[in-house]
């Protein structure tokens, strides 16, 4: 049985590895896999499918997701959201009382070679599966992972293993700078907002199995889930797989409470003393939602600002200049609601005044004047011709019609990307980045000042 394990573990990884090699030596022209035509139904439940057939490997890669994330979180439970997605695989309910244990689920996972695990963020959580696409190898595992997610049993005891887990990371996240600006960071970008909530160990030891069932039963529903499956499968066996994951899933009518609207922010610096030889700096403001209409000028003007590795702005004044730090950055997050702008770099205490100066110059000084046309189409160039490699293999394009599924993205969204990138001007960055972000709501958070 074990050596039947390992082979089915070998060729799921092995087929992932030739697809990669079959990428390296140009049998496939990455650029054509843009044209990905994406089948969407919804199951008699209600579940949203999204499917994208690809025969490229023997491989079938399904995620599972739902408006479960932690903005969900109740006030005085922060952490529930994540717990309740990490118990998910932990037991299963039986109708007829023989209630299936964690070691056999992880069992029937390992026979199949499957590779699995729940993810959850801040919008959303759910469940992904790989498998190889035989349905010898799949049906056990993809009617396995359709049980728990109906009918979780959310043991009492593993649920105190997690929490004295959790609680664990907690407090030592507590010690590190790193995790410290990140925290601070979303509290002052976000105040009065779940998406600024951190879970703490009093949070998390107050959650009880109760809480998990209910905040599975509003928020674990088939009308609210986006059922993504890739791989080398055709429509009718993605419809068979989708109607076994959805069949068992309630649906509710009930509506889920309306979130806060995001407060405006006003500019002010957070500095915290700590122990350690380097200052973690984060900058940055809410800014975009997912959808947005300037999303692909930002995304251009953000490459040209700090996205772009050593060819960006920051990484050229900030370093290669002035050598304030090894490294800079800046990225856009869209979410639901406005997600955040960050700039983020490490530096030593004594040249944290110098390099925020620089910083802030550096940024304000791009909005000011916005890119040259050399560095627009420097950009452009990069972003298109890169584009291929965010969807060159299985996962990658789960991943990517996962968020379209679940954010409403059009599904000509892959298709028209990099159309949409071609398209952007100087002008259009210029005013996209003066939409979206402010000197004067602009919060500087230092840990290690």
């Amino acid at each position: 049985m074990k050596t039947k394990i390992l082979e089915k573990v070998f060729k799921l990884k092995f087929a992932g590895f030739l697809f990669i090699g079959v990428l390296g030596c140009g049998c496939i022209n990455l650029p054509a896999l843009a044209a990905m035509p994406i089948q969407q139904w919804t199951t008699a439940n209600g579940a949203k499918v999204l499917f994208v057939e690809t025969h490229a490997i023997p491989v079938l890669d399904i995620s599972v997701e739902f408006d479960a994330g932690s903005r969900r979180d109740p006030a005085d439970k922060i952490g529930l959201a994540a717990l309740a997605n990490g118990s998910l695989d932990k037991g299963i309910l039986s109708p007829d009382g023989n209630n299936v244990s964690e070691s056999r689920i992880l069992d029937a996972f390992a026979d199949a070679g499957a590779l699995h695990g729940g993810k959850s963020s801040m919008d959303r959580a759910g469940y992904t599966l790989r498998v190889l696409s035989g349905q010898a190898e799949s049906d056990d595992v993809i009617q396995m992972m359709s049980r728990f997610l109906s009918r979780p049993s959310f043991p009492e005891e593993l649920l105190e293993r997690d929490k004295v887990r959790l609680v664990a990371s907690l407090r030592e996240e507590l010690t590190r700078p790193e995790s410290i600006a990140a925290k601070t960071f979303k509290r002052d970008l976000y105040i009065d907002h779940p998406y600024g909530r951190s879970p703490t160990p009093e949070s998390v030891m107050s959650i009880t199995r109760n809480d998990l069932v209910n905040f599975h039963k509003t928020h674990y529903v088939a009308n609210r889930a986006v059922i993504s499956i890739v791989g080398d499968v055709d429509q009718n066996r993605a419809r068979a797989i989708a109607d076994e994951i959805s069949k068992n899933l309630q649906t509710s009518h009930q509506e889920l409470p309306v979130l806060p609207e995001i407060r405006p922010v006003t500019s002010k610096t957070d500095s915290i003393s700590h122990p350690a030889t380097q200052a973690h700096v984060l900058l940055g403001m809410p800014a975009v939602k997912r959808g947005d209409p300037d999303f692909f000028a930002l995304t251009v003007g953000n490459y040209i600002l700090g996205g772009g590795g050593f060819s960006s702005r920051l990484m050229q004044e900030v370093r290669e200049k002035r050598g304030l730090s090894y490294s800079v950055y800046s990225k856009f997050q869209p979410m639901l609601q406005e997600g955040p702008f960050i700039i983020g770099l490490q530096t030593e205490k004594k040249q944290v005044g110098e390099a925020l100066k620089v910083v802030n110059s550096t940024w304000v000084a791009f909005l000011q004047n916005g890119p040259s046309e050399v560095e627009l189409q420097a950009a452009k160039d990069h972003l298109v011709n890169s584009f291929a490699m965010q969807m060159d293999n299985n996962r990658k394009i789960l991943e990517l019609i996962s968020m379209i599924g679940y954010y409403r993205l059009p599904l000509d969204y892959l298709d028209t990307w990099t159309e949409n990138v071609k398209r952007i001007s100087v002008a259009d960055v210029k005013a996209a980045m003066n939409r979206k972000l402010s000197a004067d709501k602009m919060i500087t958070v230092v840990v290690g000042e």
